[in-house]
């Protein structure tokens, strides 16, 4: 006969008893005889009379083996201890639970919820900041590597043949670039502040890799402000989630990491903008550089009267106005005209424009431009066919028409082959050739045409 849900069950077995065999795992007896009292079910650890169900723990030693296969022939259902704590587990109040572990300040107590997958995540990620971490960093704590664990199991997002990143606190770093929860990035600045490898072989620690989360709200940043550490200040400042108000705090600290950080955040305002024009020649670069440039601006900085060789940063601006352009074009700056034909961010009127004015200098930049249009890429390339720069400059770029990247393969030139490898409008047929080349192993890695067919062939 099939057996019922096991809520179902405990709804039907007023006065009668669960048989509970192996060791206590979420739940102590107690607490499990606390939650069966109001469905009026005793619990028991003896088969005897009365019995109505057996919840049992994975792992049994020989003796409650026997007894599980006892109570089997008697036909006594039997359910997996799992099962039993998921559903005390729902019923738990978490303001109550929260209240006695603060007047117990039971730290087993506190590990074992953590260690619940059934809890709410609310619940878990106010756990998490009343646990008290091993103060010796020298030690290799179980309960601290459990914690580590269940806040990756729960929150990250990880593929099956993923689980070894359970396993090592590096993964805290992919787990707060991919969270977009201000209350566990809060929780996770109460975890010890590790530190964590980045390319170039930078270190960065767990309180400044969360200071440039994106998902800041203003209960993180004031802890994070908390800990006065210059780089966490540095992160915050280049961050855009950190409000305004905290943001000209920081310029009046006038510390040059700071000004450089927040001259490249475009979450300041004019006011900012133009206090930071005045606060050096680095600050000013990354300002004409990285920050949007409307008409006002602009009038600031010609205000200003910049050193000519300063006005290719402007150039190569992608945030500047479309408006703008013509003006910088009209300037007749070699280097200028230059920063602006390698400009991404330029329509491609205004690139025609720059064309139209028949500069060989400009050739390069825009033939590497993909904005750059189809015909004037087609026409740079009939007439620089002899030129390596300008058809390198082609072959890596995704816009060229792909006849002239089929020519350029054709060509099984290694200095035109490494940048077509790279190239995401090469066809994939060609790219599956060039994976032959081992020197090309890289310029195929970075290559998404390319390692979404592998990903695709392997069913990942």
């Amino acid at each position: 006969m099939k057996k019922p849900p096991l809520k179902v069950l405990m709804e039907q077995s007023s006065g009668e008893k669960f048989l509970f065999l192996g060791r206590e795992s979420l739940f102590s007896h107690k607490e499990a005889q606390r939650f069966l009292k109001k469905y009026k079910i005793t619990l028991t650890t003896k088969l005897e009379e009365g019995v109505a169900a057996v919840i049992e723990h994975h792992r049994l030693n020989p003796v409650e083996e026997d007894i599980s296969c006892v109570a089997y022939d008697q036909g006594i259902p039997l359910y997996k201890l799992e099962v039993f704590e998921e559903l005390l587990s729902h019923t738990l109040v978490d303001d109550q639970v929260l209240m006695g572990l603060k007047l117990s300040d039971d730290q087993k107590r506190l590990h074992m919820l953590i260690s619940n997958a059934h809890i709410s995540d609310a619940l878990f990620i106010k756990l998490l900041e009343m646990y008290r971490w091993t103060e010796d960093e020298e030690e290799d704590s179980n309960e601290d590597r459990g914690v580590v664990m269940a806040t990756l199991r729960r929150f990250l997002n990880y593929k099956p043949n993923e689980e070894d990143l359970l396993y090592s606190p590096l993964t805290l770093k992919r787990l707060i670039t991919e969270t977009e929860n201000p209350a566990l990035l809060k929780a996770l600045l109460s975890f010890p502040n590790y530190r964590f490898m980045q390319k170039g072989k930078k270190w960065i620690t767990l309180r400044e890799a969360v200071a440039t989360s994106p998902c800041l709200d203003s209960s993180v940043i004031e802890k994070l402000l908390r800990f006065r550490e210059e780089k966490v200040r540095f992160y915050l400042a280049a961050n855009r989630a950190t409000p305004l108000p905290i943001l000209k705090k920081f310029f009046e600290l006038q510390e040059s990491d700071i000004l450089e950080a927040l001259a490249s955040n475009t979450s300041i305002d004019d006011e900012l903008f133009g206090g930071l024009m005045e606060r050096g020649e680095e600050v000013r670069h990354i300002l004409l550089s990285y920050q949007p440039i409307g008409s006002q601006r602009f009038d600031l900085i010609e205000a200003r009267q910049l050193p000519l060789g300063e006005y290719p940063y402007l150039g190569g601006n992608r945030q500047i106005d479309e408006a703008i352009v013509p003006i910088l074009i009209q300037k007749e700056l070699p280097s200028l005209s230059q920063a602006l034909a390698g400009n991404p961010s330029l329509s491609k009127e205004m690139l025609d424009l720059l064309y139209e004015k028949k500069n060989t200098e400009l050739d390069l930049p825009l033939a590497g431009n993909p904005s750059t249009p189809a015909k004037i890429l087609g026409e740079l390339y009939e007439k620089e066919k002899e030129n390596l720069s300008i058809l390198r400059a082609l072959a890596g770029n995704p816009s060229t028409p792909e006849a002239i990247l089929r020519e350029l393969f054709d060509l099984d030139n290694f200095e035109l082959n490494e940048p077509l490898a790279s190239n995401e409008s090469l066809p994939l047929e060609l790219l599956n050739i060039l994976k032959i080349d081992t020197r090309l192993r890289n310029a195929l890695t970075g290559n998404k045409t390319f390692t979404q067919s592998i990903t695709k062939q392997l069913g990942l």
